[in-house]
């Protein structure tokens, strides 16, 4: 019997299945995939992240695997731009990129090395339930072999098409229209700061990563998706060309170190987060479009909410576990929601000319620029923008 089985072993999955087992409770963690694989992702990590990593003391080990720090940001759009660094959180001033398949096996390894027992290539198929209906562990197939593992908690961090959030009937609670859809690939040598590049159905990214290489990204409106995704490396040439003109040059005559990456599957959502026995936690229970990237620094802020409210209640009364679900439940929809709604107003692609005037202010001084890019971040919200200074600029 364990106190928690959890299901993923990325992000969300793998920091829960750390901090539940520092805490003292015995953890299974499973993944469908196998260990160090990689997944579609914009890789970065905002510097509440990183303030994260650094609490659990794996800050270093993102370092040592040769991922460049993001201290500086470049944002392009109209006659605008912003270039600076964030204030940053916690001393943390600098975001980072790595590859999935660099940052996932980090998590993994040091939930492994806190006690967590971990099975990769794992697929679950079912919930098990007690007498009264709550969940009570999971049934699954590991190659041609099928288990069942009992737990008193069954967490969901398996992705925006979770399984378990399938299996628990978990109902969306917000649910918005998809608005983008996004290519990429890697690109040797190229030298670049975190760029960020918007017009008018245009936006284009640039972020330093792992092996020297930079991670170039081209997002079009979703309506778009079926005309782009048969060129999908014309139109993601096009889009760079015509969003982000001096990247495009720094590209020129180059090939990419990989194939190109794509998807139009961007969905915005909550998902109800918890019911008697089970709770979601990562994409699994909110997602929202990537162009703001905040999926990972996001996800690890659900984590230490989670495993801070359930941490001592684990195989207790089963009422006070529900109660501190709950708290994590509300907990996330209000820590997340004006990132959610931030992020769909980004995605529409159609920067206005409020904005764009708020955003001529700010490039014009340096310590607001500093607050917007902590806004960017996350670190804080659009309110703190507001400042006496800005409202004389404008």
């Amino acid at each position: 019997m364990y106190d928690a089985i959890v299901v993923g072993a990325r992000c969300a999955g793998a920091a829960t299945a750390l901090l539940l087992a520092r805490a003292g409770h015995r953890v299974l963690m499973l993944d469908k995939s196998a260990h160090g694989s990689d997944v579609l992702s914009t890789h970065l990590v905002h510097q509440p992240g990183v303030a994260a990593l650094a609490r659990w003391g794996l800050l270093e080990r993102v370092r040592a695997s040769d991922c460049p720090p993001l201290g500086r940001t470049v944002y392009e759009v109209a006659d605008i731009r912003i270039e600076g660094c964030a204030r940053g959180v916690e001393g943390q001033r600098t975001g980072f990129a790595p590859r999935r398949r660099v940052l996932d096996p980090i998590l993994a390894d040091a939930a492994v090395e806190a006690g967590v027992e971990y099975r990769d290539r794992c697929r679950v198929t079912g919930l098990l339930r007690d007498g009264t209906g709550r969940v009570a562990g999971v049934e699954g197939r590991h190659g041609s072999a099928t288990f069942t593992e009992r737990a008193h908690l069954v967490i969901g961090a398996d992705g925006m098409r979770s399984t378990v959030a399938r299996l628990a009937a978990a109902p969306y609670t917000v649910h918005d229209p998809r608005l983008t859809c996004a290519y990429y690939t890697y690109w040797p040598d190229v030298p670049a700061d975190l760029e960020l590049y918007e017009r008018p159905a245009g936006w284009v990214a640039a972020v330093p990563t792992n092996d020297g290489t930079t991670l170039v990204l081209a997002y079009f409106p979703q309506a778009r998706f079926e005309e782009v995704r048969t060129g999908a490396r014309r139109a993601y040439e096009e889009q760079i060309r015509t969003t982000a003109p001096a990247l495009y040059e720094r590209l020129r005559g180059r090939e990419p170190a990989e194939r190109l990456h794509g998807t139009g599957d961007q969905q915005n959502f909550f998902r109800q987060a918890t019911g008697p026995g089970w709770v979601l936690v990562g994409d699994a229970g909110h997602h929202k479009d990537s162009i703001t990237a905040r999926g990972i620094s996001d996800a690890f802020q659900q984590v230490e909410s989670l495993a801070a409210k359930v941490t001592g209640l684990l195989g207790g009364d089963p009422a006070r576990l529900d109660t501190a679900l709950a708290d994590y439940a509300r907990q996330r929809d209000r820590d997340l929601t004006p990132g959610y709604e931030a992020t769909l107003g980004v995605a529409r692609l159609d920067p206005h000319e409020q904005r764009l005037s708020l955003l001529r202010a700010v490039q014009s001084d340096p310590e607001l620029t500093a607050i917007y890019l902590d806004m960017v971040a996350g670190i804080v919200s659009a309110d703190a923008l507001y400042t006496p200074r800005l409202l004389a600029l404008l």
